[in-house]
């Protein structure tokens, strides 16, 4: 819908360094062509905020910015509030168009209100934009591919416009999507006692990864490390950038069999309180 009907100049599509493996072929798969702006800064484990916004500012008026909602996938690592109403600000200045992806709202902070506080910011900015919702890990329905997609248009002429460019893309490429995990949500969330148990359950959930990065940042603590390890506090979701090397990752993988990503991400919400010393132990085996 991007490259094919939208009102903007550009072909190309913004993506954050680095983001969701697939994103990339997507993008390019659509027919865009995909630049990245900073993002992660390796040095602190943290957000490069500075170099975020020189390359949004650089970018040519009217550019698509794809934005990672909460809970930023890979790194963990999310804009401020405060920081998310400057990135407004230029992207309006720059008649930028925000493109949010939203995976894990709620997995974040366990409010499902607060994760969402990026996007309604937007939308009170006057911003038209487009979000990628994910019901696949908040609601357990990963092998349903449930989700929606939101636009945010001036008006219901534009709206209509808009369903029926989008009814042009989709019938050729899925005709029409399954229900069944679609309806699962519906049935949560318009029962208000469901979705009551659904929110304690999201926060329970946000609240035990949470407990997991304390517990591991005590343990290596306890285990003698002298490292910085706040970043893996200060991060938020399921991942966390570790901040270690190719070769302390291999060392990891092969000498204590703790399986992760060359580029030191770990998922959170695979320590338990029955594995998290284990892996304390090993991580600073490596570091130290």
């Amino acid at each position: 819908y991007q490259r094919r009907v939208h009102g903007y100049p550009s072909k190309e599509i913004y993506l954050p360094t680095p983001t969701w493996a697939n994103h990339g072929p997507i993008m390019r798969d659509s027919g865009l062509k995909v630049v990245s702006y900073r993002y992660y800064r390796p040095a602190d484990c943290g957000l490069d905020f500075a170099g975020m916004i020189e390359d949004i500012k650089a970018a040519p008026n009217k550019s698509i910015i794809l934005l990672h909602a909460c809970a930023h996938n890979p790194t963990g690592v999310d804009p401020t509030l405060e920081q998310w109403k400057e990135i407004a600000q230029i992207m309006k200045d720059k008649g930028h168009f925000p493109f949010f992806d939203a995976a894990y709202q709620g997995f974040a902070s366990g409010d499902p209100e607060r994760d969402a506080a990026p996007i309604r910011y937007f939308i009170s900015q006057g911003f038209d934009l487009l979000a990628c919702q994910s019901f696949a890990k908040n609601f357990g329905l990963y092998g349903q591919r449930a989700g929606a997609l939101h636009f945010v248009c001036n008006n219901a002429e534009e709206k209509n416009r808009v369903d029926s460019q989008l009814k042009i893309v989709i019938r050729p490429m899925y005709s029409n999507p399954p229900v069944h995990g679609a309806r699962i949500v519906a049935k949560v969330l318009e029962d208000p006692e469901l979705t009551k148990l659904w929110r304690n359950e999201v926060k329970g959930m946000a609240d035990r990864i949470m407990s997991m990065r304390l517990k591991l940042v005590d343990t290596l603590k306890k285990n003698g490390s002298v490292k910085d390890w706040s970043h893996v506090i200060n991060q938020i979701g399921m991942f966390t950038y570790t901040g270690l090397n190719k070769d302390q990752v291999n060392k990891l993988i092969n000498d204590y069999h703790i399986y992760l990503t060359q580029d030191g991400r770990i998922s959170v919400a695979g320590l338990t309180s029955k594995n998290v010393e284990y892996v304390a132990s090993s991580l600073h085996q490596v570091t130290k």
